[in-house]
């Protein structure tokens, strides 16, 4: 299963680059790859090859999460191949859970995640499989890690991914360099990203771990770490160009002799060689590279594009730009003139209007629409604005629900539903469904029935968002339940052709002209690239239709990143009035308004985190001599 990215446009000319200078802003070497899958695939490649070489008790350390996902799946495969055997290594697990949720048999344990993801897979003996038992509590458990400790020293291999703020197992900021295997009580933020391992419920999410120590981790004779997707970006620069320090636990490990970094080209996204890489080497100048180098320029110099000079330039590394496409005031020109063709009014095309500098042609008109949402909130959270637009400019717009986002719907809210419901005279279930809700077991998938509830609920918030501006909702609002999400739980299942086949069916019966979809480059596992990744198989296995010929893709961002200028090919402008009808259309989704499940580190509800992102949006189109708007939601254009 292919990852999605982003085609190549531009940049550092790498080819015959010594290592070293390629490395130069580096504290730890990064190998970029175009995707995971790619990564993975390589690091498989050095693992097995370490193990062959040196020959039986070759001493691993692993961790658990989303990160190594693809790594176990692409060693299982190999062995399951007879490329590689696991019999002779010996495993070691740097963290887990204190307390009875370090048990196998719990689902939630990092001990049960490894086993499903990896070792069961593959056929290590139970004897050379050493996970961190955090059942043993006072001096016991003070003695366990010492010798737990001792055992893990000096491995051949420690391959781990980082957390979102640096963390190496549960060692969290402001850890020592010189710590060893311990029990750790769990910080806040660790608590808080760990309960999704809970069903979100932060109260029975363990306040203690215990985790092998940063100097447990140096010990080792070689150490590679992973990051995937463009939420670790900067996490990713803080760990290899930032200074080393303790707030950032693996930077500590720059100080090892052998260590490397593996990334995807999202996650890498902030280092020096691909935010300047003018600084580095030479470079490939494409038009949007150009532009994405200006940008920069005028960040750097606080100056609008047309107040740029020649000196500007040469004392900021771009005399190469000069060299190729100079003088410097035919580039401001161009760059300044390719801005102003982003922006547009008329997302769908303006009719009879000449088009030759306007992102969307003018026919046909109106154009059937596509909008695919992962869950049933991102088409308004995302492009609002812009589907607002497009329904009130007269277009076919249909929005898709890619999944039911189900398991975003706390238990409270489904209550007060049944109350509703009986209050109105419809039923009283409201005993029948608390009886459900307290028979949940932790770890377990949530029973069918109460999913179904909170799937409905959300329906009803997505049809009450999408009427509120005038889209037919019983024809043009789609509910696709894509079976891949459908697992009850929050680790959901791999794609498979039968999430295709809906999608198919969808676009076959509407034969759209223009299709949006989230762009989102984070978690190559997370719901919105997955649910990407399906619509793009889709249109692959559709190629070949004639409708297809005409049929235009775009690419919208999340509530919390945005495209960067210099890739934007659609610029949609806001008034005041309709960042209120965007607003208005979010809070319809009132099961997540205030208390919704999984907020991550940004405590903003939706509707703040999409006007912020907006209105930044304008900040930046004025900042480089644009005309100022209240708001602006920008698309890059895949196909």
């Amino acid at each position: 299963m292919k990852h999605f990215s982003l085609p190549k446009d531009g940049g550092l000319v790498a080819a015959g680059l010594p290592e070293e200078i390629l490395h130069s802003f580096e504290k730890i070497p990064v190998k970029v790859f175009e995707t995971p899958e790619d990564a993975c695939s390589r690091l498989a490649d050095k693992i097995i090859g370490m193990i062959r070489s040196h020959g039986p008790g070759f001493r691993i350390g692993l961790s658990t999460g989303n990160t190594p996902l693809g790594l176990y799946r692409e060693l299982a495969r190999r062995h399951k191949a007879g490329e590689i055997s696991f019999s002779d290594v010996v495993m070691y697990s740097i963290d887990e859970y204190a307390g009875p949720e370090s048990s196998v048999e719990n689902h939630q344990s990092r001990n049960y995640r490894l086993h499903e993801d990896f070792i069961d897979q593959v056929d290590f003996r139970p004897e050379n499989v050493h996970i961190p038992d955090g059942k043993m509590g006072g001096q016991e458990a003070s003695a366990y890690c010492e010798r737990f400790d001792a055992m893990a020293s000096g491995l051949d291999l420690i391959v781990v991914g980082v957390g979102k703020h640096g963390e190496i197992g549960f060692n969290s900021a402001g850890v020592s360099s010189k710590s060893r295997t311990r029990h750790v009580l769990l910080s806040y933020d660790s608590r808080k990203a760990q309960a999704r391992n809970f069903n979100g419920n932060f109260d029975i999410t363990p306040k203690a771990a215990v985790t092998v120590g940063m100097a447990t981790v140096l010990s080792a004779k070689e150490i590679v770490l992973m990051a995937w997707g463009e939420d670790k970006a900067k996490t990713v620069y803080d760990i290899v160009e930032a200074e080393a320090s303790e707030i950032c636990p693996a930077s500590l490990l720059q100080q090892h002799d052998r260590i490397s970094f593996y990334a995807d080209e999202n996650s890498a996204d902030l280092l020096t060689r691909n935010v300047a890489p003018w600084l580095i080497g030479p470079c490939e100048w494409t038009p949007k590279f150009i532009r994405k180098a200006i940008v920069w320029l005028c960040e750097r110099t606080g100056k609008p594009i047309l107040k740029l000079t020649q000196k500007d330039y040469l004392e900021n590394n771009l005399g190469g730009l000069l060299e190729k496409h100079g003088p410097f005031d035919a580039i401001n020109i161009k760059v300044f003139n390719d801005f102003q063709h982003t922006i547009t009014g008329w997302p769908g095309g303006k009719p009879d209007a000449d088009d030759s500098t306007r992102p969307v042609p003018s026919s046909p008109f109106p154009k059937k629409v596509v909008i695919f949402s992962p869950h049933p909130d991102d088409d308004v959270i995302s492009m609002g604005g812009t589907f607002i637009r497009l329904v009130e400019q007269g277009h076919d717009v249909h929005v898709a629900y890619e999944t039911s986002g189900n398991v975003a719907v706390h238990d409270d809210v489904v209550l007060q539903h049944m109350d509703a419901a009986h209050e109105l005279g419809f039923g009283d279930h409201f005993d029948e469904v608390k009886k459900i809700i307290d028979g949940k077991v932790p770890g377990e998938p949530e029973p069918r029935a109460l999913l179904d509830l909170k799937g409905a609920i959300r329906r009803s918030e997505a049809r009450g968002a999408v009427r509120s501006f005038g889209l037919n909702d019983n024809t043009n609002a789609h509910f696709l339940n894509l079976p891949f999400y459908e697992t009850g739980g929050i680790k959901k299942g791999l794609r498979t052709q039968k999430d295709i086949d809906i999608i198919m069916d969808l676009l076959r019966r509407i034969q759209p002209d223009q299709i949006y979809m989230a762009g989102d480059l984070a978690d190559p596992h997370g719901t919105h690239r997955v649910c990407t990744e399906a619509v793009l198989e889709a249109l692959r296995q559709l190629e070949g239709e004639p409708w297809m010929e005409s049929c235009h893709a775009w690419l919208y961002r999340g509530a919390w990143m945005e495209w960067e200028l210099g890739k934007v090919d659609m610029a949609v402008p806001l008034s005041p009035g309709e960042v209120i009808k965007k607003r208005h259309a979010i809070y319809r989704h009132l099961s997540q308004k205030d208390i919704v499940p999984f907020p991550g580190d940004d405590s903003r509800e939706f509707w703040q985190r999409a006007e912020d992102r907006t209105q930044n949006t304008a900040r930046l189109y004025n900042a480089i001599g644009m005309a100022e708007y209240q708001a602006i939601e920008v698309f890059v254009k895949l196909f």
